[in-house]
């Protein structure tokens, strides 16, 4: 162990002194059972002294006695009296460690001891280590004077009575904070400074109170007008949460003086029309055309109020700033990954985003509001969490709320509800604080909102208010809560509201009038009689600069047709420019290869395989068209199948270089992410990015299409279905690897089958592409035309490098995306018989058949482009060919998958009813199964063999093996 020269500048050189020595020690061996049973300054000071060696405590020990007697510091401050001095001294050290112990107990504990629930419906069990016993003191010891250490109270010393005063003050009234488990002292010490200096609360000057029951009784009176005027009508009013309203609005203002120009903000059903009314500023007339019926949607199916977004503008100190409400389905917490990208997006905009550290500016704050029993019970809660510190999805810290009710629908057992003390404590895997506070105290409340949003700009990090509160209607307004809760409903119709509580205490103090009370509610009434605005910052001519025009992708029809062609010059260039690698960079020998190989791919020498054709999409859209491009996914950046290899690793130091974010000083932002092992959150994170910049290649790449499985409810609620309910349209590209491969039913099938049944309204593009260039011009296709539309991708596995799974440059420099790809062979069309519709891979292996075995009365014709299907193309394919008696379609997934069903009804439609076309249509497929394909290798080949052969129309026998 290194000798110990001095301490720790936050430790008092008097807790030092030889006399001190046993003490010392004494939290020396507390502080190696539990770092967080001793104050954060003692932390970074014990911090220093940890052995890399496993040193034997004694030795440490010796090293301590010896720096308390070479102390040459005052014993005690300057400014405490000779009897004190003398009190003090007499101590035992016993005691002195027992008054620390307190102390930390107190910050790590008091929480417990709260008073968090407006209810008082369940009594806490009592805090053993709040106790003196506990710490060998007694009432004997309430007057003597301890030194105070690393309190934050103004003063060194104070009486154990006044210590445990400012304990209960701070950490056990109408806040209990939980911090002690944040990794960082810094954190800590931040936190414990913010609390104790102002004893847990600050005092509010009779403005700003005010101002708090300003808002109360707008929440209140909203609540209650809406109850008179529609009756048993939904709308999950805010009843028992109201001071929800003062502290959301305390945020907004408090933000803008840090400069924030935007916050956007999730939020499920609860208290969601209040919010809208009266922080966002709708026009309660707009709100009751909605109840009354009176709003229909102009285009779409539309959605029910409690789940539309809105933006506004408002006034704060630093002044205008936009705010944006998230649409929402009901499926509670899935908005927040939503939310955290269209926040990322909004960050890359104001270039308050590093591309290459992890970091993020305060120009755009995420707020997400929670109910606790889905906090705690959404898993996606969890992976949004763990994303918040990483490269790809950091957004500086979201600020969450939970609206706790105490009740997850009608359940309030607690070993119902979970199998933790809090719904909030999934959120101490990313070491959030979190702060418990009681909404029935309106200060309290927004002293938290105060300390969150400061600690979410101090550090850039998640924080959480857990705000107790009640529901005083039940889960909505047509619940009779007290049949499955009678003793909550009991006391919840003797309590008065929020509001009342906190009116009458202002009446009392001599800070309001009775009268003064009246007529802020009769005013707030009279406005909603007219139909007023009352949200009280609200900007009538809001600054459009603050947020993005879409007009310019709206109203576009769907068409296929597209120029996506490039210079075959400038490609070359491209390809020239990403074979470049810093000087001194040297790349693992296989790799090296692969962009040798792409080199000459790019320029002209040889076929481009997949992997080639792509990365020229995204240099052209960065270069030529100055378009963003984001790739996320797991193992995005090489690719599952080793085809992209878009970041490049020095083997000497294992940096990485992304060729494609280096093309030239002027060009678009490029960036690819390997993502975290989610699905769920890291898809809709991707749907909320791609829903906020119109001018970018959004791509989500699973590392094999079934993953897509995880998250389903993101593509049914948002993908498919976003532009029908919310007029919302999203350019999100989804690369799903797709095909049978003998790899058994995980791995093999991207579910087809499911996107193209939630396909209608021209909502989404589902393709399978065949070739390299048909990959490039589909993804420079999606990003260059003005419209904004997912892009669903049934991307090969096995063609990425299939001998003739190729094209030329000159594809890539001239072509077009082609729905449907026709016979390529040179062939008679008055030979052919039968034709044979299909997709993917399958087709290569129906050709080298075809072409082994000379069937020249086959034609193969790829369907590339399933949704939007090209009729009319398809049907100009099918009369190339006079005399076809049959028509087939061939897929590998089993019958009951993949295309068929969908295509059916289309393909009756076409065929059978003309009378010069084939009478017989009918599909070739594996066997209709429950699973998607086969785990037995034998059984697979064997499965293939017998749809090829059935695809041409031959038996088994006469394939060429």
């Amino acid at each position: 162990m290194n000798s110990i020269t001095k301490e720790a500048a936050s430790v008092d050189n008097t807790e030092l002194a030889a006399d001190n020595a046993n003490y010392i020690d004494i939290l020396y061996e507390q502080y190696l059972e539990d770092p967080n049973s001793v104050g954060t300054d003692w932390q970074t000071y014990f911090e220093q002294y940890k052995s890399p060696n496993d040193e034997p405590h004694n030795a440490i020990k010796d090293q301590f006695l010896l720096l308390a007697r070479n102390q040459t510091a005052n014993k005690v401050s300057t400014d405490t009296n000779s009897s004190a001095r003398g009190h003090r001294n007499n101590v035992g050290d016993n005691k002195q460690m027992g008054v620390q112990q307190l102390i930390s107990a107190y910050r790590r504990r008091g929480h417990r001891r709260a008073q968090l629930d407006p209810l008082s419906l369940y009594p806490r069990a009592e805090v053993e280590d709040l106790t003196l016993a506990y710490h060998n003191l007694s009432e004997a010891d309430l007057d003597t004077v301890f030194p105070t250490n690393d309190l934050n109270i103004g003063k060194n010393e104070a009486s154990l009575r006044e210590i445990i005063e400012i304990m209960e003050r701070v950490y056990c009234r109408y806040i209990g904070v939980e911090y002690m488990h944040v990794t960082t002292s810094t954190e800590k010490r931040w936190m414990e400074k913010y609390l104790e200096t102002n004893l847990g609360h600050i005092s509010f000057d009779t403005e700003k109170r005010l101002s708090i029951l300003e808002r109360l009784t707008a929440a209140e009176g909203l609540e209650k007008y809406l109850a008179r005027k529609y009756t048993g009508v939904k709308r999950f009013g805010l009843e028992g949460g109201e001071s929800f309203i003062p502290a959301i609005n305390e945020i907004i203002q408090r933000a803008g003086g840090y400069g924030t120009k935007e916050m956007v903000i999730g939020m499920a059903h609860r208290g969601r029309l209040n919010l809208l009314v009266n922080i966002l500023g709708k026009n309660p007339a707009d709100l009751f055309d909605e109840f009354d019926g009176k709003v229909q949607p102009e285009k779409g199916s539309g959605d029910v109020k409690y789940h539309n977004g809105f933006s506004s503008n408002v006034m704060t100190p630093g002044g205008e700033a936009h705010l944006a409400l998230a649409f929402n389905p009901s499926h509670l917490e899935i908005v927040a990954p939503v939310l955290q990208g269209s926040v990322r997006a909004r960050q890359v905009r104001r270039n308050d985003q590093s591309l290459h550290e992890n970091k993020a500016g305060n120009s755009v704050l995420p707020i997400v509001v929670h109910g606790d029993a889905a906090f705690a019970g959404q898993g996606v809660v969890q992976e949004t969490f763990q994303m918040s510190q990483t490269r790809a999805y950091t957004t500086g810290g979201t600020l969450h709320i939970v609206i706790n009710n105490q009740v997850g629908f009608t359940t309030s057992r607690q070993e119902d509800l979970r199998s933790t003390e809090y719904c909030t404590d999934v959120a101490k895997m990313v070491h959030a604080p979190i702060l418990h506070v009681n909404g029935d105290d309106p200060e309290s409340v927004v002293f938290a909102a105060q300390l969150a949003l400061d600690y979410r700009y101090e550090f850039d990090k998640d924080i959480i208010i857990d705000l107790f509160c009640y529901r005083r209607n039940g889960h909505n307004e047509a619940d009779e809560p007290s049949a499955t809760q009678p003793l909550m409903y009991a006391v919840i119709k003797k309590l008065p509201t929020t509001r009342t509580i906190y009116a009458q205490n202002l009446i009392a103090e001599g800070l309001l009038s009775k009268e003064d009370e009246t007529r802020l509610e009769d005013e707030y009434r009279e406005s909603l009689d007219r139909g007023e605005y009352v949200a009280n910052s609200l900007v009538n001519e809001p600054n459009e600069q603050l947020f993005v025009d879409w007009k310019p992708y709206l109203g576009h029809d769907l068409v296929d047709d597209w120029d996506t062609s490039v210079d075959i010059e400038v490609l070359k260039g491209y390809g020239r420019r990403m074979a470049q690698m810093p000087e001194g960079y040297k790349l693992q020998r296989q790799v090296q290869k692969v962009v040798e190989q792409r080199l000459a791919m790019q320029t002209g020498e040889e076929p481009l395989n997949w992997g080639a054709a792509e990365t020229l999409a995204y240099a052209s859209l960065v270069n030529n068209d100055k378009v963003l491009v984001r790739i996320t996914g797991e193992d995005v950046g090489r690719g599952t199948f080793s085809h992209r290899h878009s970041e490049l690793y020095n083997i000497e130091d294992g940096s990485m270089y992304v060729p494609l974010a280096h093309m030239s000083e002027d060009q678009a932002r490029f960036s690819t992410y390997n993502s975290l092992l989610s699905e769920e959150a890291v898809l809709a994170f991707e749907y909320g990015y791609a829903t906020t910049v119109p001018n970018a290649l959004v791509v989500w790449e699973a590392q094999f299409g079934d993953f897509v499985n995880g998250a389903q409810v993101v593509i049914d609620q948002f993908i498919a279905s976003g532009e029908t309910k919310w007029q919302r349209v999203c350019g999100l590209t989804m690369l799903l690897p797709h095909g049978f491969e003998g790899q058994g039913p995980e791995h093999s099938s991207a579910r087809l089958e499911r996107f193209l049944q939630l396909c209608a309204e021209d909502n989404m593009q589902v393709i399978t592409p065949t070739t390299p260039a048909q990959i490039y011009h589909a993804l420079r296709r999606q990003a260059v035309r003005p419209i904004r539309k997912p892009l669903i991708v049934m991307s090969p596995k096995s063609l990425l490098r299939h001998k003739l799974a190729t094209s030329q440059l000159e594809e890539l420099a001239n072509g077009k995306f082609e729905t449907v790809l026709p016979e390529m062979d040179q062939q008679n069309p008055d030979n052919v018989t039968r034709m044979v519709l299909c997709g993917g891979k399958v087709y290569y292996e129906l050709l080298e058949q075809r072409r082994a075995l000379g069937l020249d009365h086959v034609a193969i014709v790829r369907i590339e482009q399933l949704y939007p299907l090209p009729e009319k193309r398809l049907i100009a394919e099918i009369e190339k060919y006079s005399n076809l008696k049959e028509i087939v379609w061939t897929q590998e997934e089993p019958l009951n998958q993949g295309a068929w069903y969908y295509l059916a009804p289309h393909m009756f439609r076409i065929v059978v009813p003309h009378p010069t076309r084939a009478k017989v249509m009918e599909p070739v497929a594996r066997p209709a199964s429950a699973a998607p394909a086969t785990g037995s290798a034998k059984l697979h080949v064997k499965q293939q063999q017998d749809l090829i052969a059935g695809g041409l129309g031959i038996s088994v026998d006469e394939l060429s093996i």
